[in-house]
């Protein structure tokens, strides 16, 4: 994999928001989040979510890349909150793909 490689982009998005909710320096948006509990995250998830949906309806590419790519952010923060790793998901996805 290089560094161009979605699942490597994820893995260090995940150490990035992994050592945020560690350490929480000042003036972080992730820090902010982990501050603020699962339901602000929560709140953010769904928000994005709703984002996508009106991006998708959409001619233009642009804001759908960008508000799945906000999207991605908020549940890997959310992943991270609950303790739940790429590689889990990686595994049932592997799981479902086999079905």
């Amino acid at each position: 994999m290089n560094d161009k490689d979605l699942g490597v982009t994820l893995e260090k998005l995940y150490t990035l928001i992994s050592e945020r909710r560690a350490e929480r320096p000042a003036g972080s948006y992730t820090t902010y989040l982990f501050d603020c509990g699962v339901d602000k995250i929560l709140k953010k998830v769904g928000e994005e979510s709703a984002e996508v949906i009106i991006a998708a309806k959409n001619e233009e590419d642009a804001p759908l890349i960008a508000e799945t790519s906000d999207l991605l952010y908020h549940l890997i923060v959310l992943l991270v909150e609950r303790g739940v790793t790429l590689s889990q998901i990686q595994i049932e996805l592997i799981k479902r793909a086999d079905k």
